[in-house]
């Protein structure tokens, strides 16, 4: 299920940015949708439990993950196909937690996993170079991706680092998310009074209901269930199966090359997770 809502996410706001709405927009249906959800969770918990966060780290962590983070990522999209977010965010993600928690938490580290951030590096750099001898500005929208990776990869470092409590974390980002809604749909481009209320609707399930919310919760209870090195196997399945959805509703077909470097990513990713296994 997280594989099929990650790959629908991603085509689902490329398509939306090739024919009305804006990385705003889709940034602003996301939370809009996710606040929903997540609102009665917080007056059911009480700002009481959120302040034992404090603000000061819900702010750093929304600032990583919350408003600006799926921004990033749809700015990339508009340049971009939907394989490419696919491929590079998760595999940036995988590459820069290790780099990070390397520096900050100076974790051991295992051959199998060397050799994993090895391949992935290889991947990345043929994806990336092979994109930017495309025609169009593709370059910088995977740039945009590979960013978007750093920045969860902080978000991820931050929540190990001061032992966040995932419930009161997602629910703090949601709730800071939302506030500059109203001042963004004022300051920024937007389309969303010329797209249909099917479009609207569709990316409020898509982004809020599923992306924002339910994604989420799914992640958490496979946690809980299978530990975080199984439930993390789902990432490398992430890039064929959005690669695959985009060639079919976007009609976006990865080149030859682009497909060997996804494939290669992937290994890299899924490799170290294997052999945990």
């Amino acid at each position: 299920m997280m594989i099929i809502i990650t790959a629908i996410q991603f085509v689902a706001a490329r398509f939306s940015l090739q024919e009305h709405l804006t990385a705003a927009d889709i940034a602003s249906l996301r939370f809009a949708g996710a606040g929903v959800i997540f609102l009665p969770i917080i007056w059911r918990i009480g700002f009481g439990k959120l302040e034992t966060l404090g603000w000061q780290r819900a702010s750093a962590l929304a600032v990583l993950v919350g408003l600006p983070y799926p921004m990033i990522i749809n700015w990339g999209l508009t340049y971009a196909p939907a394989a490419h977010a696919a491929a590079l965010c998760p595999a940036s993600i995988v590459f820069f937690s290790f780099v990070l928690s390397r520096i900050v938490f100076e974790d051991a580290i295992s051959r199998m996993r060397i050799i994993g951030i090895a391949v992935i590096i290889v991947g990345l750099l043929l994806f990336v170079f092979h994109s930017g001898s495309e025609v169009g500005n593709t370059l910088f929208g995977d740039l945009l991706f590979t960013g978007s990776g750093i920045m969860f990869s902080g978000y991820a470092v931050l929540v190990r680092r001061w032992s966040v409590d995932p419930v009161i974390a997602t629910a703090a980002i949601v709730l800071l998310s939302c506030v500059p809604l109203p001042l963004l749909h004022i300051l920024a481009p937007s389309g969303l009074n010329t797209a249909s209320g099917a479009e609207i609707g569709a990316q409020i399930v898509i982004q809020g209901f599923l992306a924002g919310a339910a994604a989420m919760f799914l992640y958490t209870y496979a946690v809980r269930q299978l530990g975080p090195q199984k439930a993390s196997l789902f990432m490398p399945c992430v890039p064929i199966a959005t690669a695959l959805t985009g060639m079919i509703v976007l009609g976006e077909i990865p080149t030859p090359i682009q497909f060997i470097a996804i494939v290669i990513m992937t290994a890299g990713m899924i490799l170290p997770v294997l052999r945990k296994s």
